[in-house]
């Protein structure tokens, strides 16, 4: 299965999920190939973190497309495929997601990455193939049980067109970060705590 994380709106938290999710495939015998089409590298420069500082599993980690294409298109091959990617690369955005046999949305719980995700979706549904699984969840939710925007940007996610909300909630904590920095997936770093929980969750999906 190819699997894109993406989003129109920088700054969704797509680059630390497709990570954590990579390294949850990799630790599975089949393992994990890892696209990054983002102009920026952040998939590959915490999987050299990864790599520099030991940890294993490790996993490669492509910037071509071309690669990304071949290996799409190879029937024998099992082995799962994650892509992260941004609109600053809208051909490669385009060509990821017309290659995707899922792709997952983070949305920040706003109404402006709302407004970023209904269009996003427009360029989903131009581009990708009648089977693709669309699937949107909440990122970065707010911890404090008075704040309303996680379940409103939720409900609101419910409403949108040609996008499954799913029951997932990855929540604003230091874990997140501090892995990243680390190399290491949440559930790596911490197993037995609530980023960990929340990212197993997720990447239950992926089964």
């Amino acid at each position: 299965m190819l699997t894109v994380v993406g989003n129109l709106k920088g700054g969704t938290g797509k680059s630390t999920v497709a990570f954590n999710l990579a390294v949850w495939l990799a630790h599975d015998k089949a393992g994990v190939m890892a696209f990054d089409l983002d102009p920026q590298c952040t998939l590959v420069d915490v999987c050299e973190v990864r790599e520099e500082d030991g940890f294993e599993p490790t996993f490669e980690v492509s910037t071509d497309l071309a690669e990304l294409e071949k290996l799409a298109g190879d029937k024998k091959n099992k082995q799962p495929i994650i892509v992260d990617m941004s609109a600053s690369n809208m051909p490669a955005m385009e060509k990821a997601i017309s290659l995707a046999g899922r792709i997952l949305i983070p949305v920040l719980p706003s109404q402006a990455d709302i407004w970023s995700t209904q269009r996003f979706l427009k360029i989903v549904a131009d581009n990708k193939n009648a089977k693709t699984e669309v699937l949107g969840f909440i990122n970065r939710a707010d911890t404090h049980v008075g704040v309303r925007e996680t379940d409103e940007a939720e409900q609101a996610i419910q409403m949108l067109q040609g996008i499954k909300a799913i029951d997932i909630r990855l929540y604003q904590r230091t874990a997140y970060r501090r892995s990243f920095s680390e190399g290491l997936g949440v559930f790596e770093l911490d197993p037995m705590g609530k980023a960990s929980k929340e990212m197993k969750k997720l990447a239950a999906i992926l089964d």
